[in-house]
């Protein structure tokens, strides 16, 4: 994009109808990771099954949940990832996100509000090279050949429960992955990591999802309450997480507020 380009769009979006997050910085800063130096090399997850749902929220939500620097989208939204990864430069683990949509700029992208874990080591090394904070706790992804079940219990509560049927194929090129954006402490000062994903997929269904349990509160905020399913899909193949390039002022927009790492 040209900077005249850019510099028209940033005039409109800061127009007096503009809408941007309004979350205390202070309190998200609470649960951030912490990237003690930036790594030159990406993470794969191999041989890994990506279950993702999208689903809208109440709009009360729309605003509260993100840092000024983002913009939210309309409908309020989250996508809820859980990943079965059987290798890595962890070993195997389970992980389980939620992100709430929006944008950087002009750029669709997700906010990492709530992640959890299976195991200790995974779970430092997702906070040490892209900035997710998660907790540790129990993941399922279970899958037969006519449904999926996805459940996280965390001291024994159940906080994430969805059942899925009927899976239909889709070709691998259907499936897209927005970027994510994590508040992390880096050697720049508090700022939203952008985490790119590169799926190399072998598989790709769509399936009909339902909720059987969900505790907001749990994953980030008490308003995060799903409302409508949008889409659902299961995947399988390898994603590749090239090493963080670009980082953000959580309270300044992205036009001027984007450093490079380097």
């Amino acid at each position: 994009m040209t900077r005249l380009f850019l510099h028209r769009v940033e005039r409109r979006l800061r127009g007096d109808n503009m809408l941007v997050g309004c979350a205390d910085i202070d309190e998200l800063q609470k649960h951030a990771g912490t990237i003690p130096r930036f790594a030159s090399e990406p993470i794969v997850f191999e041989d890994t099954t990506c279950f993702q749902l999208g689903v809208e929220l109440d709009n009360s939500a729309r605003e509260a949940l993100l840092p000024s620097g983002l913009h939210p989208t309309i409908p309020a939204s989250m996508v809820v990832q859980v990943f079965n990864v059987r290798q890595s430069i962890w070993g195997a683990f389970l992980l389980a996100v939620t992100r709430v949509s929006c944008r950087s700029g002009v750029r669709a992208r997700g906010f990492t509000l709530g992640a959890k874990v299976t195991t200790a080591g995974a779970r430092k090394g997702l906070e040490s090279t892209l900035g997710l904070s998660a907790g540790l706790a129990d993941i399922e992804l279970q899958e037969t050949y006519a449904q999926t079940r996805v459940g996280v219990a965390l001291s024994g509560i159940q906080i994430l429960e969805v059942q899925a049927l009927d899976p239909e194929p889709l070709s691998t090129s259907d499936l897209q992955f927005t970027g994510t954006l994590n508040l992390a402490n880096t050697p720049k000062g508090l700022r939203l990591v952008q985490v790119e994903t590169v799926p190399q997929l072998s598989r790709v269904e769509r399936l009909q999802s339902s909720f059987s349990a969900f505790h907001g509160e749990s994953w980030g905020s008490p308003l995060l309450q799903p409302r409508q399913v949008i889409a659902s899909t299961i995947s399988r193949g390898d994603f590749l997480m090239p090493p963080i390039r670009f980082v953000c002022k959580p309270d300044e927009l992205a036009f001027t507020g984007t450093e490079s790492v380097t």
